[in-house]
């Protein structure tokens, strides 16, 4: 070798010599060849290039697609533009990784690439084995590759990579067949390459291939005597012995023909002992004899260049290897010895292993040749287990049992093979499934016979069968449906199952006598031979089993044989010899006859294995009773007579079992997933009989199922029951998904039409269509509109759906409901699109099915989801969340199809979990499916026989469906998106937490046992940490779902509106026929309040303009059919009228406003013709406009205006009454409807401004004074408002306002003990609802119509605006409010006797005295400022001040900020100004064109009485209205000075009202100031100190940190000269003889008692230190000690008194006299 490639290596002269030599002996030795160069190319490298993520440890290294070509490595040039230099991202670990989904992205990615290989290495001769290329591959991952040492070959190798195309033309398989489509010869074809996968793939073979791959790996020659240095191996396959039975088989290269004899490895100069790694492919032939073998002759190959030419090959050497050993394919690794000779005849059918004496041997006959034999073959299975037991039934088919094994054993070997087949290995047992079960279906019910006999090998197959469905099923790399069944499975029953061909049987009329209803149809009987139930054998399985064989196996062999109906066996091949000899067939029975047969009597892990995969069996057994059916023409046959009686028998005893294992093992853990499927499964079988058997006999086999489930229930409490009912509802779900199912309930047309027959468990083929005569009608009978026994017996699917979902209703299990509504929901959806049902008259029989379905969800209201309630769906929601699981035992035995279900009235049981929005929202669908679709005349008359309570009922249903199911928009869509996208971040962040370890199950576990605080969450890691976790930090991004989200958004949107439109139009059908009912009854008339109330709910939501042009129609008729409705009943409905119909007129919808208008217009004509005055919907309207105004933000009051001159013209043209009153009334409330339009625009104007906006309102409300019934809407408004600004305090005092308004009336009109006596009745709430009273019967007459009829002007009234404020005034935290109303509201409760409420009142004022208690020291009210504005630009502002009460902890650059950005907003930043300090604003010196605002933070003030009065935090909060605050200043203009000089101003201002008040701005009305000397500055200074330490001393719980921090500001060493220097100040010059005066005493006395505070709390804080604090508390100590000896000179009162007596002293020696002496 190193002499051919050293021409290639240099530049050497004699090249032309080279090449003349080179031409020679490839003349000469053309058809040999030798190894000369390799390379090699990185396919995963090029494959990485085209994906998202490049490899980081790949076969070779990325960089080496840039290496140069003068490099070591193999270099590649692009070619392609920019095929090479796509950006590398992030680098996964391995390939290995990736899954199918992760290449599928690389393949769709990759670009064609074509690549320029430029260096090759020189063949070692050494080094040909698979081991040293291997290690040369992973030298070159290496970074210094050890491949320097190799000598390399300059050339060229360009590689083209495509993606391989869409449509695949010219192709060929690995055989070298054609693939379809081959259009011509002309283009150049493309092979497949047949892969040998390093893990088995699991996949049937779906065409024929048969391909030997033979590897000859190394000789050794070097104890041969002899030359044999240059050594050839030539393979031939044989077909026998002689040279002229070499097959023409094996696949030629490239350039040669596509077939050939022979093939030839590659030689290696002058080597004894060489390797090879040819590989020889072989097309094996269909049919292996033993004389098939390969035959392996070695020459020795001369390479001399002599003049006398020795021979060019000469053999040195033979040997072969059989195919077929023991009827199996060889394959695997041989080491083969060697003869010198030829070999003798006959050998073919031995191994060359054996020793024949007459042979010489190369070393002694020891393995000298190693070859290596593999094959990818459909014919044969390469597992010893799956040939042997092919083999026997093979022998059993062709009835040619092998000597060797005999007659007696036959039955005993082919059981020990059949059991063998779980041995089998997983591969093979894939790829030749589909023949292995058809085998073992045929020995199922065709047993071979041996000696006259049948084997008993039935049970056998069985098992077998059940065993390898397990393993097939348990193969993860078999795909499985959504269901779990395998794809392989599933496909071989659908297309690859044959079950053993029977002959035809035809039926007479008089057949099933003669076949009689006991016996199975057994193929090849005579029909003249009655089979009797009491003349069966036993089976051939089992003996005590009774059997269907009659007669011995000869006769029925013989039978078989003789008939004119013989049919070629579809599982049995026909023999090559073209005999068409059929096996000895014995006791012929049918697939599914066996199969269930075999399944009731199977037992041990045979019978886990078929309960765990039952799907399979179950279909198993639908085929085979399908196939029989078509292929004996008994489709044809009525039901009964289809199938024998014992079939059916075996089918009851298989589902009773079943039902058995669903009931008694349900509660295992481990054994619940294979119940539920086989509960699943078992309801899919039984479906499939109903289109196949006798259906009254199916639904005795529903009805074994539900006896079994309800008994176990019935006799169970636990909470296990809760899966038994759930796989009773999902077993019931799938009965009823029958394509038949309407037919099935046998459906009645009209009220008018009989019924069918009586009972579903009779129903049979020949009857169902039938019906019996019947005088009487549906509705005479009474029997079908309800749940009743005769409503089950008639309709026995629909009766079961309904009582489980009564059942569920009566569970405390959301699941449940949720569960049993959908079954009933997805019912009818699919009746709905059923195009079998899509004609009215079909629809509404299909909806009599379900009219007790009214009356369930009538009965189920209390459990119904409201929206319009939070108090509701809060508590339904924390009832949905527990898993309280009580079922009462009535409620389980409603579950038995032979039971009827009653709404139990034991006030004793359990209250009924409320259902939520999305069960609720299906449950009212089925409801309004029913109201649509069933026959209106049927409903009339059903629902006029009905009580007054049962169709208030009805009514309040519709009343939550349109609830339930108005049309929100887009927007609750999108906040819902957002929400699931916060939801997802936050699952996000904490499981990276989680994986992180930061808080992992086992810290979070430690802290809570180290805290006892299970909420208490780890600190989150740095973000550093985290990266690798946080993919949108990395370089990988997620993909956005935004654009998706929202176009899935407005498609539901558009649904929602397309559903409530519908909804609104059915419930204005039902109202309608409802009016219809009430107008033909007199017991019924109070339902039409009722009716009203719900066509008002519908105005009040959202609606379609087609929904709501019908509505304002049924709205028109029915005020004027019913108008003592509205104006002679309570005033509540015209109120709620007038509103609707006013929010309608402002709609920017033309229509809308035109049927709004007219609605309007006519109800004030219509009060006008009862009394010639309509006062009453004049002030309603006034006050729904007022209401309008105040609370609809996106109140429109153009298009009002324009519905009101609508109104206008409607009076103006309207002939009748034109000479009446009526057109000016109109016109007076047309232009206070304008004046009240004309605040709103003024509201418009500071709808930023919340409180100028709520001024306006308070200015309108009080415009009102007169009119209680505007005034009560207008503070209403504006609790509304402070609602919406969290302002609950100001809220709760406009309903404490409102409800003293309604008391100053009530006391008008009855002076009732238990009542409060107007305002001053509740003065104690506050102060400020004493300008209620104003209401004077001078003003306001009780009796004048049109005042005062609110709904709120009565005792109930009082007592909700009463309660509404002890609801605000808990939001505000006032909690001590809450118990001044309340002692308004209990003598009013304790005079109705309502002590229900009583105690909730109680319970309620226990909850607001203990919030006291817990949240004393923690509560915070408001923030006040005071607020003054100076300029012109302010209008009636300027000059005035206000006290603006901000939230709690409000801080002043917060209030500075909002009001300078919303003037600046307003005048324009460069206006605005912002007066810093809090001096007295002289207006004189301010520029008048600009908005000057000076704020200052205020304090509630008290007077030193008020002070004694005012004790709790509460009290210094509420009821305040002056406040206070501080200016320093000094006497020489400066605002600081020294503490000699430093003097302080108060200004005390007071407000017009008390706070908290129906605003959050008060005017100042009063000011008064206080200047504070240095010294009271001072004592004030030290008191604050004093106080702060007292605070935090008695603070309880004790909290260190604060003390600390108090005394640090004390005593610490960066304050220690504060209260020094302030006592050195004020009472050095009392030790300098000064007198002190009262001032000097009270600091004295103040620094006294903050040394006793500080030395207290010094002790209180060494008690709570821990031994790290120790030298912190130290510190402090000294501290203390040394303020304390620096203040005691000062404060001593012993100094004090020296002083005095100095002073006397002096004072005498003044007057002349000795003090000494006196």
């Amino acid at each position: 070798m190193t002499e051919v490639a050293e021409p290639y290596m240099k530049d050497e002269k004699n090249r032309d010599r080279a090449r003349s030599n080179a031409a020679y002996f490839c003349d000469r030795l053309g058809k040999f060849r030798m190894p000369f160069a390799w390379t090699a190319v990185s396919i995963m490298n090029i494959i990485g290039r085209a994906s998202p993520v490049d490899m980081e440890k790949e076969a070779f290294r990325s960089d080496s697609l840039e290496r140069k070509a003068g490099g070591v490595l193999p270099s590649y040039d692009s070619i392609r533009k920019a095929s090479l230099d796509r950006p590398k991202s992030g680098t996964p670990e391995k390939w290995d990784g990736y899954n199918s989904e992760d290449f599928g992205l690389v393949f769709d990615n990759f670009r064609p690439v074509t690549l320029t290989v430029s260096s090759f290495y020189k063949q070692e001769s050494d080094k040909l084995a698979d081991d040293d290329l291997f290690k040369f591959l992973i030298e070159m991952k290496k970074p210094s590759s050890g491949l320097k040492k190799l000598k390399t070959i300059p050339g060229t190798l360009k590689l083209e990579v495509v993606p391989c195309p869409t449509e695949f033309k010219w192709g060929l398989t690995p055989e070298l067949y054609k693939i379809d489509p081959y259009p011509d010869e002309k283009s150049r074809p493309t092979k497949e390459v047949l892969e040998f996968p390093i893990r088995d793939i699991y996949e049937p073979y779906s065409t024929y291939r048969n391909l030997l791959f033979v590897y000859p790996k190394s000789i050794n020659f070097a104890n041969r005597q002899g030359s044999a240095r240059n050594i050839a191996v030539k393979v031939n396959l044989m077909q026998d012995e002689e040279e002229r039975h070499v097959l023409t088989v094996i696949f030629g290269k490239s350039n040669c023909p596509e077939f050939s004899n022979d093939a030839y490895t590659a030689v290696t100069y002058h080597n004894k002992n060489p390797s090879f790694y040819d590989e020889i492919k072989i097309r094996l032939p269909a049919k292996l004899s033993e004389n098939h073998h390969l035959l392996f002759t070695f020459y020795h190959v001369s390479c001399q260049r002599k003049v006398e030419m020795t021979p060019l090959e000469t053999v040195i050497g033979y040997t072969w290897l059989p195919l077929l050993s023991a009827n199996r394919l060889v394959t695997g690794e041989f080491c083969l010895p060697v003869s010198v000779e030829k070999p003798p005849s006959h050998y073919s059918m031995l191994h060359p292993d054996v020793q024949l004496p007459s042979m010489k041997w190369v070393d002694n006959h020891k393995g000298l040749f190693t070859i290596v034999v593999d094959a990818v073959s459909s014919i044969h299975t390469l597992d010893e287990h799956l040939d042997r037991f092919l083999s026997l039934v093979h022998n059993a088919e062709d009835n040619h049992i092998p000597a060797h094994i005999g007659n007696s054993n036959f039955e005993m070997e082919l059981g020990k093979s059949i059991d063998g087949l779980k041995k089998a290995k997983s591969g093979p047992l894939v790829r030749f499934v589909p023949l292995i079960l058809n085998k073992l279906l045929q020995l199922l019910v065709r047993p071979p016979v041996a000696s006259g006999q049948a084997a008993n090998v039935v049970h056998s197959p069985f098992e077998a069968i059940a065993l390898i469905v397990k393993h097939l099923q348990g193969i993860r790399e078999l795909k499985c449906d959504k269901h779990g069944r395998n794809s392989l499975l599933t496909s071989y029953i659908e297309y690859l199952c044959t079950f053993p061909q029977s002959d035809s049987i035809q039926f007479s009329p008089s057949s099933s006598a003669v076949l009689g209803p006991g016996s199975y149809a057994t193929l090849g009987r005579p029909a003249s031979l009655p089979v009797s139930k009491q003349q069966r054998h036993l089976s051939s399985s089992d003996p005590d089993l009774p059997s269907s064989n009659l007669g011995s196996p000869d006769n029925e062999v013989s039978n078989l044989m003789g008939s004119s109906r013989n049919q070629e066996h579809l599982s049995s091949p026909v023999r090559p010899d073209g005999s068409g000899r059929y096996p000895r067939l014995y006791g012929k029975k049918l697939v599914h006859e066996e199969l269930a047969l075999q399944w009731v009597v199977a037992s041990g892990s045979a019978r886990e294995a078929v309960l765990a995969n039952a799907w399979f069996f179950f279909e198993l057994i639908i085929k085979s009773m399908e196939q029989h059916l078509a292929k004996t023409d008994n489709l044809a046959l009525p039901r009964k007579v289809r199938f024998p009686m014992q079939f059916a028998d075996d089918i009851n005893t298989l589902v009773s079992l079943l039902t058995k294992d669903v009931v008694e093992r349900h509660n295992s853990i481990q054994d619940f997933s294979m119940i539920k499927g086989l509960n699943s499964n078992l309801a899919f079988f039984i479906n499939s009989c109903l289109s196949l058997m006798d259906r009254g006999f199916v639904f005795q086999l529903v009805k074994t199922y539900l006896k079994g489930v309800v008994g176990r229930i019935s006799g169970n409490n636990s909470t296990d029951v809760t899966t038994l009912l759930t796989l009773k509802l999902e077993f019931i779900r799938i009965i009823c998904s029958h394509e038949h199912y309407a037919t099935l309930n046998l459906p009645f047309n009209l009220p008018v039409t009989p019924s069918g027959p009586p009972s579903p468990s009779s129903i049979a083929s020949s009857t169902s269509q039938t019906s019996f005569t019947s005088t009487g009608t549906l509705i005479d009978r009474g029997l079908f509109t309800e749940l009743s026994y005769d409503f089950r017996h008639q309709h026995f699917l629909t009766g079961l759906v309904l009582s489980d979902l009564v059942t569920a209703l009566e569970t405390h299990l959301p699941g449940l409901h949720f569960k049993a509504i959908n079954v009933v929901c997805n019912l009818l959806a699919s009746h709905d699109a059923d195009p079998r049902f899509q004609t009215p008259d079909a629809k509404a029989r299909i909806a009599s099915l379900y009219l007790p379905l009214i009356g369930i969800v009538a009965d189920a209201l209390p459990q119904l989801y409201d929206p319009n309630s939070e108090a509701k769906s809060s508590r339904s929601s924390q009832e949905q969340s527990s898993d309280v699981t009580v079922i009462d035992r009535t409620v389980a035995m409603a579950i038995s199809g032979s039971s009827v279900y009653t709404m139990s009235g034991d006030s004793s049981a359990p209250k009924k979990v409320n259902l939520c929005k999305e069960a609720t929202q299906d449950l009212l669908l089925c409801f309004l499916w029913v109201l649509k679709n069933v026959d209106q005349r049927l409903l009339r008359v059903w629902w006029s026989d009905l009580s007054l309570q049962r169709l208030s009922q009805f009514l309040e249903v519709v009343y939550f469906c349109v609830s339930n199911f108005e049309y929100k928009g887009d927007r609750p869509l999108r906040q819902i998106s957002v929400q699931m996208a916060k939801k997802s971040g936050d699952i996000k962040t904490r499981m990276e937490e989680y994986i992180l370890g930061s808080t992992s199950a086992r810290s979070e576990m430690m802290m809570r046992l180290k805290q006892n605080d299970p909420n208490l969450s780890s600190p989150a890691s740095d973000v550093s940490n985290r990266l690798r976790w946080r993919k949108d930090q990395t370089q990988w991004k997620q993909p956005s779902e935004s654009s998706e989200v929202l176009f899935r958004n407005r498609g539901d949107s558009v649904v929602d509106g397309l559903l409530a439109a519908e909804v609104g139009l059915i419930a204005l059908d039902t109202l309608e026929l409802i009016v219809q009912i009430v107008q033909t009854s007199d017991t019924l008339q109070s339902l039409l309040s009722f009716i009203l109330r719900v066509l008002l709910h519908c105005l009040s939501l959202n609606q379609s303009s087609v929904v709501l042009q019908n509505m304002f129609a049924t709205q028109r008729a029915l005020v004027s059919k019913f108008p003592e409705l509205i104006f002679e009943e309570d005033t509540e409905q015209c109120a709620d009228l007038c509103l609707r119909l006013l929010r309608h007129c402002s709609s920017p919808v033309m229509d809308i406003r035109t049927h709004a208008s007219a609605s309007l217009y006519m109800l004030m004509r219509q009060n006008f013709e009862i009394g010639n005055n309509f006062a009453r919907v004049k002030m309603q309207v006034t006050m729904s406009l007022s209401s309008l105004v105040g609370q609809n933000q996106t109140f429109n009051e153009e298009y009002l205006r324009k519905s009101l001159k609508t109104i206008l013209v409607y009076a103006e043209v309207d002939t009748e009454l034109r000479n009446t009153t009526f057109p000016e009334q109109v016109r007076d409330l047309v232009f206070n409807l304008h004046m009240i339009l004309s605040d709103t625009i003024k509201m418009k104007e500071f709808q930023e401004d919340p409180e100028m906006l709520l001024d306006l309102m308070y200015r309108i409300a009080k415009g009102y004074q007169n009119s209680p019934d505007l005034r009560l809407t207008w503070l209403h408004n504006m609790a509304a408002k402070h609602n919406e600004r969290n302002n609950y305090a100001e809220a709760a005092q406009c309903l404490v306002h409102a409800a003293g308004l309604v008391a100053e009336y009530l006391n008008m009109l009855e002076d009732k003990p238990h009542l409060p006596i107007g305002c001053v009745s509740l003065q104690h709430v506050s102060r400020n609802v004493l300008e209620e009273s104003a209401v004077s019967e001078d003003v306001v007459s009780p009796d004048e119509e049109g005042i005062c009829t609110g709904k709120y002007f009565s005792e109930s009234g009082l007592v909700g605006l009463l309660e509404q404020a002890v609801s605000s005034f808990n939001m505000a935290g006032m909690f001590e409010a809450v118990n001044s109303v309340y002692k308004v509201l209990i003598p009013i409760y304790e005079h109705n006797r309502d002590f229900k409420k009583l105690s909730s009142i109680h319970g309620k004022l226990q909850d607001a005295f203990q919030n006291i208690v817990k949240q004393e020291g923690k509560r915070v009210f408001g923030t006040y400022f005071r607020v003054g504005f100076y300029g012109s630009r302010f209008g009636d502002l300027d000059g005035q001040e206000f006290i603006y009460k901000e939230p709690a902890i409000t801080k002043l650059p917060e209030i500075s900020h909002r009001l300078e950005s919303f003037y600046s907003a307003k005048f324009g930043q460069e206006v605005v100004e912002i007066i810093k300090d809090s001096n007295t604003v002289e207006k004189e010196h301010l520029n008048q064109e600009k908005a000057c605002i000076q704020m200052t933070y205020v304090e509630p003030y008290f007077d030193l009485y008020e002070q004694r009065d005012r004790v709790t935090f509460f009290e210094k909060n509420y009821d305040i209205k002056r406040f206070m605050y501080a200016t320093p200043f000094t006497l020489d203009g400066r605002a600081h000075g020294d503490l000699s000089e430093q003097y302080k101003r108060k200004t005390v201002l007071t407000t017009c009202h008390v706070f908290p008040y129906v605003k959050t701005r008060l005017s100042v009305v009063g000011r008064e100031q206080l200047i504070l000397s240095p010294i009271e500055v001072a004592i004030e200074d030290i008191q604050k100190k004093t106080k702060e330490l007292g605070l935090a001393l008695f603070q309880e719980p004790p909290d260190a940190k604060m003390l600390q921090m108090v005394l640090q500001g004390c005593i610490g060493t960066t304050v220690n000269q504060g209260p020094v220097e302030v006592a050195l100040v004020f009472l050095q010059p009392l030790i300098d003889g000064e007198l002190p005066s009262k001032h000097h005493n009270k600091l004295r006395s103040c620094f006294k008692d903050f040394l006793k505070k500080c030395g207290d709390a010094l002790h209180k804080n060494k008690t709570l230190i821990g031994a790290d604090q120790k030298e912190y508390q130290r510190e402090l100590e000294r501290n203390y000690q040394q303020i304390k000896q620096q203040l005691a000179p000062l404060i001593s009162s012993t100094i004090h008194t020296s002083t005095i007596k100095r002073k006397h002293k002096r004072d005498k020696k003044l007057q002349g006299f000795d003090y000494s002496e006196t």
